[in-house]
């Protein structure tokens, strides 16, 4: 999720866990242990464009960094605020549901997280919320604010911390249940129209879980479908796009392009390119394909063969001219027109 998300998540959580103790400072290094996982970006210009989508969300996302941070942090907060009543234990709790949250929220996403790294570098991903979705941060924030104004021992400091909790989980709740709806949708249509596939990804397009889109692996490439559980009737057009994947054929014995690949969890097609091939990255769809003019897919690879032999790689993104009547548009799909 964005940044200000974790930020107001670790800072709940930290208030949750020590907020009686130390009243306001729980919510402040709460919302920096929301922020530490995210500072691996910092690590970027050091890495290729294949080993920054590696190490992006592993190593400071994972569970054993959970673990093996959270007492280290833990104790110098001891020593910093040895006056205060906070314990190492509850430092240490602080730090260690900071993370973990952090982690697993943003396994919600698409991107996906190493949870298990370095037992295993597979990121967990469950489709089910846009890394940025004001229906989930607002609420929790304006709570989140109104804890910060009352005293520590003030009972309604806990009112307020516990319903900014229970609004953003609701919130993802409904977001797996609004999944399961559109999945429902989209798996009937691939049956009534008799299309064969081996697996599917669906995922909410951006900053709602209303309008859903789909990339379904078949045999030879990918369909892709939209759908809004606002839409007044449950048909969807699919598009069928060619896979390609003999333009990999020259690249393959290349181990960065393995893991490019591996990364792609197999949802990738291929095109031509000038110099070399593109490989779209189909995990994140063509979220403006729901246009009558199409789209284009948000992460598209471009990997070519240098002089020296040395295969090339360079991330191009692909966003939407936004505008008034881009938003509107999206508006009324959104809302089923």
């Amino acid at each position: 999720m964005d940044s200000l998300t974790q930020v107001v998540l670790g800072a709940s959580v930290g208030e949750l866990i020590a907020g009686r103790k130390v009243g306001n400072k729980a919510l402040l290094w709460g919302a920096i242990a929301g922020t530490i996982p995210d500072l691996d970006v910092f690590a970027s210009p050091l890495l290729d464009m294949v080993g920054e989508l590696s190490f992006h969300r592993s190593v400071t996302h994972s569970f054993l960094f959970a673990i093996v941070m959270a007492p280290v942090l833990g104790w110098l907060l001891e020593k910093l605020y040895k006056k205060e009543s906070a314990s190492w234990q509850e430092w240490c709790w602080l730090f260690f549901w900071g993370f973990v949250t952090h982690a697993l929220l943003d396994s919600c996403t698409t991107w996906g997280t190493q949870l298990f790294w370095p037992f295993s570098n597979y990121g967990v991903a469950f489709y089910n919320i846009f890394v940025i979705d004001p229906l989930y941060t607002l609420p929790f924030l304006v709570c989140v604010v109104v804890v910060a104004f009352y005293n520590r021992h003030n009972p309604k400091r806990l009112y307020w911390n516990y319903a900014g909790l229970f609004i953003s989980s609701a919130y993802l709740l409904f977001s797996f249940g609004a999944k399961v709806a559109a999945n429902q949708v989209f798996k009937a249509n691939l049956q009534a129209q008799g299309i064969s596939y081996t697996s599917y990804i669906s995922k909410p397009t951006p900053m709602n879980t209303i309008f859903w889109s789909v990339t379904v692996q078949a045999q030879d490439g990918f369909y892709n479908g939209f759908y809004s559980l606002l839409d007044s009737a449950n048909t969807i057009s699919y598009s069928f796009e060619p896979q390609n994947k003999q333009l990999l054929q020259p690249y393959l014995a290349d181990k960065k392009l393995q893991r490019l690949l591996q990364i792609t969890k197999g949802y990738y097609t291929v095109q031509p390119a000038k110099e070399g091939i593109l490989i779209n990255d189909l995990r994140f769809g063509k979220f403006d394909d729901w246009r009558k003019e199409g789209g284009a897919y948000v992460f598209v690879y471009h990997v070519w063969r240098a002089k020296d032999g040395e295969l090339q790689f360079k991330e191009i993104n692909n966003r939407p001219k936004i505008d008034k009547a881009y938003l509107l548009d999206y508006w009324q799909r959104i809302t089923g027109n």
